[in-house]
């Protein structure tokens, strides 16, 4: 509706004020989450101190944010939108530590609720202002960034309400001491928060500002990237499940290895699934969901999918070792994923332009991934299930040529993609890679 000039604009600035977005959280939500799944009897007094520090953090937050987009020579309207953009950060990341303190006393049905609450309202505000005739002006980023605000400030009330029944007593307050030993601890998680949303989100800001017309290169990074952000609510979730129950089990010194193949299983084959179909469909779904620049974002979107589904085995292996404690090795990682992804950045970006940060995020996913699951062998030593391994290496094989003989049986794309995932799901239940008793038994012991 705003065109990809409007949205790059907005996805650019969007992405700027996640770069920085660490300083409202210090690392505190993993800290926290960690903290309570292991010790729930300190709930109210985390809750109180934390707060303080959140406040004051959103304060450093927002003049830094502002100070640097000065800096690089933001200005006017983009200054505007800048400021409601940071606005919605800092609810965003409340939001996230309330939620931490749900999934951490493994209340996970509460927490996932929150979890798309703020999704959800904005799709009603959007659909009104879209469709509803309430407002007899052409729709503009503005207001999609108000709607957000909206839904995120609804959300954040609900769930602080939510979080306050849980706890025996809130004060706010500042216990100096206590709040020091936080940021200590819970300083390698902010690290890492940071190195993690350099390497996976710089390549869109560079976009803007690298090239004479970078707002609208930018708005067909997004186009594609904008799918994968979708997608990657399942396995963001998932995770969000995991750690605490990870950290349960390390406490305890009970194996890993059963929820670590079971999620494994549970995120790989509908996001190599989806991933795939994806890449197949790939003009088909830009087609559909824009009028502009649908050839070059399709060429993305194929791109960009691989990087989906490296992303999703980083959520297993990531959070496996944050629950292990394993942050430093898990920052150098991340380090040289902010150097790999700069250098490709700045070496394609020029001559490639969105293709050239396309296969910049790629690369750098990759070889973040590759690392992580190597440390999480070396460190858990995990025993190689090769039948298992075997029926994964046939489900990869076959999945790419059902999809693609599925594409020529249907005229309707639409009807052939959803019959193509459904085929793919079929399959992995006839290797027995996923088996609906394993997710009986997790569901019984840590979902429910």
């Amino acid at each position: 509706m705003v065109g990809a000039g409007e949205y790059g604009l907005f996805y650019s600035l969007f992405n700027f004020s996640l770069l920085l977005n660490i300083l409202l959280d210090f690392g505190i939500t993993n800290f926290n989450n960690r903290e309570i799944s292991r010790h729930s009897q300190l709930l109210s007094k985390y809750l109180s101190n934390i707060v303080f520090v959140k406040i004051l953090l959103a304060i450093a937050y927002s003049i830094l944010c502002l100070g640097a987009a000065l800096l690089m020579g933001y200005s006017g309207r983009q200054l505007y939108l800048l400021a409601f953009l940071v606005f919605n950060q800092f609810l965003s990341s409340f939001i996230l530590y309330l939620r931490s303190n749900l999934s951490g006393l493994q209340f996970f049905k509460t927490d996932s609720v929150i979890s798309v609450l703020d999704r959800f309202l904005m799709i009603i505000f959007c659909s009104l202002l879209l469709w509803g005739n309430i407002i007899d002006r052409q729709f503009t980023i503005d207001w999609f960034i108000y709607a957000q605000t909206l839904s995120y400030i609804i959300t954040c009330v609900f769930s602080f309400l939510i979080v306050i029944s849980k706890s025996e007593f809130f004060k706010v307050r500042m216990d100096r001491a206590f709040i020091i030993s936080i940021l200590k601890q819970s300083y390698p998680y902010a690290l890492l928060t940071l190195l993690m949303t350099t390497y996976s989100r710089i390549d869109s800001v560079l976009l803007e500002r690298l090239l004479v017309q970078g707002n609208i290169e930018s708005g067909i990074y997004a186009q594609a990237f904008r799918i994968v952000d979708a997608a990657n609510m399942f396995p963001f979730l998932f995770a969000g499940l995991l750690l605490p129950m990870f950290s349960k089990m390390i406490k305890n010194q009970e194996s890993v290895q059963p929820l670590v193949g079971f999620a494994f299983s549970l995120l790989f084959v509908p996001c190599f699934t989806f991933s795939v179909a994806s890449i197949v469909y790939r003009s088909d779904i830009m087609q559909l969901l824009y009028h502009q620049h649908t050839g070059q974002s399709s060429i993305l979107l194929g791109i960009l999918m691989g990087s989906f589904l490296l992303i999703s085995i980083n959520y297993i292996f990531g959070t496996l070792l944050t629950a292990y404690g394993s942050i430093k090795q898990l920052n150098y990682i991340s380090a040289l994923g902010v150097i790999i992804s700069l250098t490709l950045n700045f070496a394609l970006i020029p001559s490639l332009k969105s293709t050239g940060a396309a296969i910049a995020n790629l690369s750098c996913q990759l070889i973040v991934a590759i690392l992580q699951v190597a440390l999480g062998l070396k460190i858990f030593k995990f025993r190689i299930d090769y039948k298992k391994n075997g029926s994964y290496l046939i489900f990869i094989i076959l999945t790419p040529f059902l999809i693609l003989f599925i594409r020529s049986l249907f005229s309707k794309w639409i009807l052939g993609f959803l019959t193509a995932i459904v085929v793919s799901l079929i399959l992995s239940l006839t290797l027995r890679i996923i088996r609906a008793k394993d997710f009986l038994q997790l569901f019984d012991k840590g979902v429910a």
